[in-house]
């Protein structure tokens, strides 16, 4: 029986994307920092009923537009305030992020089935499938970056207005997103395509369109911006017009890397097709075409091709420049790598993937050490005095997981989008189980319910609670808290407490000591979350110090 997969895939690779946001709801906490971060900023722009101004802890907080934080309000609006919608917003951008790039293949290659095969590869692979279920911005913008790359082909399409609208559109709602980076991952296609677009350009319609649609994205970020300035005050206004942008260019305040650093890990983040005998055979034959066939053919246009090689070379360059590195800045290319990949398998090995078992051998060898390693998780973790992160179910996923790749070895799909398929899911299921088993760890190191509820009942009894040393707002939503955390340290936390007869001090240590009764501990990342009473530290006054060995400090005399 021969498969309709037009009908099919999406559902298929829906099917892919609600496994891994099943694994993330089931066995994974709302990750600090940056989760409980955009969460507890949203909960206070709820509770202040101030849409305009972000904050974080009673302070303007302007490390990010407010997009995310306006749909996650608007769902509390009609769901009332939860876990779980917040957690679906970002992912939900990502589920978009398939069909745009299932059409965007259909759109530059119309006759090749390459949009089918882009979406798989994009669940597929380890990174973009663990960021798919993360609240976080990165899928948001490849989602604006995506709509807008639809956009300029609608205007080399002759659908002049509507294609500078949705282009022009994206570039405002990227901005909000994530700020001018959008520029970064939009502007580069429309700037190159004379090179790329199949027919003949008027360079001065399409420049000038560009320019207005420009413009106009511009315009609708500032109608947040301009307002939102002159409301936060001129630190804050300082921060989204120069801090967040210009700023992060010139010098960046945090992820220094240097320039080579993204080539250097694009491989890691490609994994697991970086193992895959078809991709490296494909290569193969591409390069051999080169070598050997016609010059005027080896240079034959392809808009597609040339698009994804702009607008992925493109990324990696800029963002090379800039001083601020983080590896998730990369997703937004990854449709375009996804897109290149399924253009190569399609075109140039006609779909043909190496048959039988060879394949799938990398893949179903990773999965095997993979189920090797949980199998004996218990005993490691026993010999490495580390029994308290191993959870003795590991077990049971070991033997789902080598299940899984027997299954794969088994009778592996001779060719075509099902042998795709077939890989796209054993990596699905794999970070599924890497959930499972990681889940009694996160709860234990990541989980800050417990701390947060604590903080909580304090400020309900009326004591004041505050964090020694920095705090990124970490309890704020999970505890529902409806007062800002007091942020003390060294030099003022004396002066504090004796302003407040009734008060906690939170700290963090790589170890404490057997003497030390703190009211409160939680695990916290490897090292412990202690909570003090008042009298503690007035009569310790340096008992709240972190120190690089986590080790206290004596009292002051």
């Amino acid at each position: 029986m021969t498969l309709d997969w037009k009908r099919i895939s999406p559902w298929l690779w829906g099917g892919l994307w609600l496994v891994m946001m099943s694994g993330a709801f089931l066995f994974r906490p709302i990750l600090p920092v940056d989760e409980t971060r955009y969460l507890s900023v949203a909960w206070e722009m709820w509770l202040r009923d101030d849409y305009l101004v972000p904050h974080l802890n009673g302070a303007t907080y302007s490390h990010k537009p407010p997009l995310l934080f306006w749909l996650i309000n608007a769902g509390w609006g009609i769901f009332g305030v939860t876990d779980w919608w917040p957690r679906l917003v970002a992912p939900t951008f990502g589920l978009g992020c398939l069909y745009l790039t299932a059409r965007l293949g259909k759109r530059l290659w119309p006759d090749q089935p390459i949009y089918l095969m882009a979406p798989f590869l994009l669940m597929g692979t380890f990174y973009w499938a663990i960021y798919t279920t993360l609240t976080m911005f990165d899928l948001i913008m490849c989602f604006w970056t995506l709509l807008g790359l639809h956009g300029l082909l609608d205007v080399l399409n002759g659908k002049n207005l509507r294609g500078w609208c949705i282009f022009a559109f994206a570039i405002g709602m990227g901005v909000l997103s994530k700020g001018p980076v959008t520029l970064v991952y939009l502007l580069p296609a429309a700037l190159f395509a004379p090179y790329w677009c199949a027919a003949p350009l008027n360079a001065v319609k399409w420049y000038a369109g560009l320019i207005l649609a420009t413009v106009g994205g511009a315009v609708l970020a500032l109608g947040w911006a301009i307002p939102a300035g002159f409301s936060g005050g001129e630190d804050y206004r300082n921060a989204i017009f120069w801090g967040q942008s210009a700023g992060r260019v010139v010098g960046s305040f945090a992820h220094g890397k240097p320039f080579w650093w993204y080539l250097a890990v694009l491989p890691g983040l490609v994994l697991p097709w970086l193992l895959w005998p078809t991709l490296w055979k494909t290569a193969w034959q591409k390069a051999w075409f080169f070598r050997t066939a016609d010059p005027s053919a080896a240079r034959s246009p392809d808009r597609g091709i040339r698009l994804t090689l702009i607008w992925s070379v493109a990324t990696i360059v800029i963002l090379s420049a800039v001083s601020g590195k983080r590896p998730h800045y990369l997703l937004p290319m990854f449709p375009a790598l996804a897109l290149l990949v399924s253009y190569l398998i399609v075109m140039h090995a006609q779909g043909r993937f190496i048959r039988g078992r060879l394949d799938v051998l990398p893949f179903a060898f990773v999965s095997l050490l993979l189920a090797t390693a949980l199998l004996f998780a218990p005993e490691i973790g026993a010999a490495a005095d580390k029994s308290v992160w191993v959870d003795p179910t590991t077990r049971i996923w070991s033997g789902l997981l080598f299940l899984i790749t027997l299954v794969l070895l088994w009778r592996p799909p001779q060719e075509g989008i099902s042998r795709l398929l077939s890989i796209a899911a054993t990596s699905a299921a794999t970070i599924w189980i890497i959930h499972a088993v990681a889940s009694p760890a996160l709860s234990r190191a990541y989980d800050m319910r417990p701390v947060a509820a604590y903080v909580a009942d304090q400020q309900k009894q009326g004591i004041a609670v505050a964090n020694f040393g920095k705090y990124h707002g970490q309890f704020n939503f999970l505890g529902r808290l409806t007062k800002p955390v007091a942020v003390t340290g060294q030099g003022n936390v004396v002066n504090w407490l004796e302003d407040h007869p009734k008060a906690k001090i939170i700290s963090y240590y790589d170890k404490l000591e057997a003497h030390d009764k703190p009211e409160f501990t939680h695990p916290f990342r490897g090292k412990t979350i202690a909570v003090w009473d008042r009298r503690t530290i007035l009569a310790y006054p340096l008992v709240a110090t972190r120190n690089s060995g986590g080790r206290r400090l004596p009292a002051r005399k």
